[in-house]
């Protein structure tokens, strides 16, 4: 996407900069003060999913989010680091370049994953938080026939472009997000028109689903020793709230959460609902220990 098309009025824009970490040049956000939490948006989105929450966050915290690799405003340096275990490492990177020692990830969707793939891969003891985490794999056929399905249309000429122009349109945005359970405004939707629009980014979204690979993160999951809080919208119906709730039950120190009436989008619904549940978790992982 064109940085210098978006500016004028991007959520946040006063908070933007560029960072070039290689492979990436990376669009970071960054507000508050405070411990740090570390946001990682999901699949297809980009950090304006935190417009809502993140100044809420930034009253008591120092926040950063920044756009993955390929979506929204950040500049995919390798074609090849969409994947999950790239990207965490690419995160991780920019986090050693930016002198960025997180108290806290928090994930939304597929982001929870590479916030827990992160938290593996630097034995880090501190808060996970998952907001309607993406944690599961398709069952049964459909656990083989989408990710082929992925990977063929990442690999297909032109499919960006036919993507881009038959989901831009409002009501065809609309649908995609009820879809998710979820009802935005008017005004949040015009975020995602302008992601839907942007070839660059729907490439990158493609071979992000084409290379994820959860199961290595499943396997390991139970292990993680850290305190991890997973939020979840009772009416999400991209994630079934159950994949969080029975993965809580596995893990050590896992807490579960249901909002009612919210749907995959919850944070962008009610980010104060949201914002509650954190704080009050935070308080007693953070602040109790310091």
């Amino acid at each position: 996407m064109d940085w210098s098309t978006h500016s004028a009025d991007w959520p946040h824009a006063a908070c933007s900069r560029f960072v070039l970490c290689k492979p990436h040049r990376w669009h970071v956000q960054e507000m508050g003060k405070g411990p740090l939490l570390l946001l990682i948006h999901g699949a297809g989105g980009s950090a304006q999913s935190w417009r809502h929450l993140m100044p809420l966050l930034a009253e008591n915290y120092r926040v950063v989010a920044m756009d993955l690799p390929g979506q929204g405003f950040t500049k995919l340096g390798a074609q090849q680091r969409a994947g999950l275990t790239p990207m965490a490492q690419d995160i991780a990177a920019l986090c050693t370049a930016e002198g960025w020692q997180p108290d806290a990830f928090i994930g939304h969707s597929a982001g929870a994953a590479i916030s827990l793939e992160m938290a593996l891969q630097r034995h880090f003891k501190g808060p996970v938080i998952g907001i309607n985490a993406a944690l599961g794999n398709f069952k049964g056929l459909a656990g083989v026939i989408f990710p082929l399905m992925a990977k063929a249309l990442a690999m297909t000429p032109m499919v960006a472009q036919l993507f881009t122009a038959s989901t831009a349109r409002p009501k065809s945005v609309t649908r995609l997000i009820e879809g998710t359970g979820s009802k935005l405004s008017e005004t949040d939707q015009r975020w995602y028109r302008a992601l839907v629009s942007d070839r660059g980014h729907v490439n990158a979204t493609l071979a992000m689903m084409a290379q994820w690979d959860l199961n290595p993160l499943l396997r390991d999951l139970p292990k993680y020793a850290g305190p991890v809080l997973l939020i979840t919208g009772d009416q999400d119906k991209a994630v079934p709230p159950s994949t969080s709730r029975d993965l809580a039950a596995k893990m050590p120190r896992a807490t579960h959460v249901s909002l009612p009436g919210l749907g995959h989008l919850a944070h962008e619904e009610d980010a104060e609902a949201v914002r509650s549940v954190i704080a009050d978790y935070l308080q007693h992982e953070i602040h109790a220990n310091t």
